[in-house]
């Protein structure tokens, strides 16, 4: 049903319950569990997802991504040192970061009922998102993906008590729209690719 059918009733109460009918028939259950409803939404926002179960396949996956590409040898952006000896291996250079192709970076969360990526400055600096290059690597961990925003600052908070992060923000979309969305103005579309590690 239409937020104004809501708000101000329908002439037509038939069309109405076709309306829902309709929509429930299309979306994910309530019932789906968290991870299958990430990647449901992740898909469904445009995002490329690569399932690794160990450490060898996010490398061989990650180098699959620079292939595709053609981004060996070039510049990335990137802000975490656990991740400099990934970009090396593929000599990638990510000090200069003057013409960076794309952004290496793991995240806080994997937000599974709007399958978006959330991050902090811990991963993403003071930038904003439409700060950041327009392509997108990040390597997450199937223990990170909980239901919503809220459960994803519940956890920052426990996860930094005393050294807490600021700039917490989503990426959510990861195609651009051939037609302009209200839901999307002041965000940027992002090609995202995401390696998600299974760690449980």
């Amino acid at each position: 049903m239409s937020l104004f059918r809501k708000f101000f009733g329908s002439n037509n109460p038939d069309s109405d319950d076709q309306n829902d009918t309709e929509y429930n028939k299309y979306a994910p259950e309530n019932t789906m569990p968290v991870d299958e409803q990430f990647i449901f939404n992740f898909k469904k926002n445009g995002g490329k997802f690569l399932y690794c179960e160990n450490q060898i396949e996010v490398n061989d996956q990650f180098e699959n991504i620079l292939e595709e590409n053609d981004w060996f040898e070039s510049e990335a952006l990137c802000y975490e040192p656990n991740l400099y000896k990934l970009l090396e291996e593929n000599n990638i250079d990510y000090k200069k970061q003057t013409n960076s192709l794309f952004f290496l970076a793991t995240c806080e969360n994997l937000i599974a009922d709007e399958g978006s990526i959330l991050f902090s400055s811990n991963q993403i600096k003071q930038k904003k998102p439409n700060e950041l290059p327009d392509n997108i690597i990040i390597i997450a961990t199937t223990s990170q993906i909980i239901g919503s925003k809220s459960d994803g600052l519940s956890v920052i908070k426990k996860k930094y008590q005393t050294d807490y992060p600021t700039n917490i923000t989503t990426i959510k979309y990861f195609e651009k729209v051939e037609e302009e969305d209200f839901t999307q103005y002041g965000s940027s579309a992002k090609n995202l690719y995401l390696l998600l590690l299974e760690d449980l």
